[in-house]
């Protein structure tokens, strides 16, 4: 997908600060960090638009391995969160699958 911000971040077209990388998962800093940490986790290949519409699970399996690689190296011991938003009114404003890893602070709960 040409227009995908994501896609494009895959492609090297937009310059990203590249954290860690598989065959499968690419994951980066967000630009607009909500969080001292906050890093994104997409999947290389556009397979979904958002988790409800996510039909092959396996990427999963990876993307949530990449996190928990990232956030055990990076020492997140106060605690992190994963999480990922579904459609407008879930917050989503990228719709490329995607993880938000957070950590740095107290995450408030619910978040907002």
């Amino acid at each position: 997908m040409t227009d995908c911000l994501f896609c494009r971040i895959v492609a090297g077209e937009i310059p990203s600060d590249r954290v860690a990388e598989t065959d499968q998962v690419l994951a980066f800093r967000d630009v607009n960090p909500a969080a001292p940490q906050h890093i994104l986790l997409i999947p290389k290949e556009h397979v979904a638009d958002s988790l409800a519409e996510l039909e092959n699970f396996s990427v999963l399996t990876d993307l949530v391995k990449v996190a928990q690689e990232i956030a055990t190296g990076a020492e997140f011991e106060e605690g992190w969160r994963m999480v990922t938003n579904v459609g407008e009114n879930g917050g989503q404003s990228v719709f490329h699958l995607h993880f938000h890893l957070l950590a740095g602070r107290r995450l408030a709960w619910p978040p907002g």
